[in-house]
């Protein structure tokens, strides 16, 4: 039988499929509005850009496993410890606004489940693990998901990749694009 941790790492390892089940699902709910899809693109914006910020400030990018050679506490980092998740979560709620009816209410569930109950949890243990007390003072001073207190200028500076950024990223921008797309095409089908 499987343990939380297990759980976990089948999460963490499907994530990408997971949310790939949980937008076909809004998908084909979808009652959008033309309002609607106006205030979702700019959630759908806003988190690609905070993605986008959080791949280039990262050296190491994507996979199965969890991985990591340093520690992030520059740019996105220095607000908030899961800038990428925070980007999904913005996203996929721009998308949930934009299909309308009982989608913002299944994606912020299913959001809350599979990243704040499942996938983060299992990365801080990896990152407590590998960094110890920086780590956890890291960890006191921001927030999982939410701005806990505003970073000074000089915790926000730090490298930024834009070689990174076009690498990492390329996948997520296409799929936020054809996924908003999708979903705009809802107003006709």
């Amino acid at each position: 039988m499987m343990n939380l941790t297990d759980i976990r790492s089948v999460a963490f390892k499907w994530r990408g499929g997971l949310w790939t089940v949980l937008y076909l699902i809004i998908l084909l709910l979808a009652k959008p509005t033309r309002e609607g899809i106006f205030f979702g693109l700019i959630f759908v914006i806003a988190g690609q850009m905070v993605r986008c910020w959080a791949a280039g400030s990262i050296g190491l990018y994507r996979g199965v496993e969890v991985k990591a050679s340093k520690l992030v506490t520059w740019g996105p980092y220095a607000f908030v410890r899961n800038p990428l998740y925070l980007g999904n979560g913005l996203i996929g709620f721009g998308w949930a606004i934009m299909a309308g009816g009982w989608s913002v209410s299944l994606f912020v569930t299913s959001f809350v489940i599979i990243y704040c109950f499942l996938i983060i949890p299992y990365e801080e243990a990896f990152l407590e693990n590998k960094f110890g007390d920086s780590y956890l003072r890291y960890k006191a001073r921001t927030g999982a998901l939410l701005i806990r207190r505003w970073p000074k200028k000089d915790e926000i500076s730090g490298p930024f990749s834009l070689e990174v950024l076009l690498k990492s990223e390329k996948h997520s921008i296409y799929v936020t694009l054809v996924g908003t797309i999708l979903l705009i095409t809802r107003l006709w089908w």
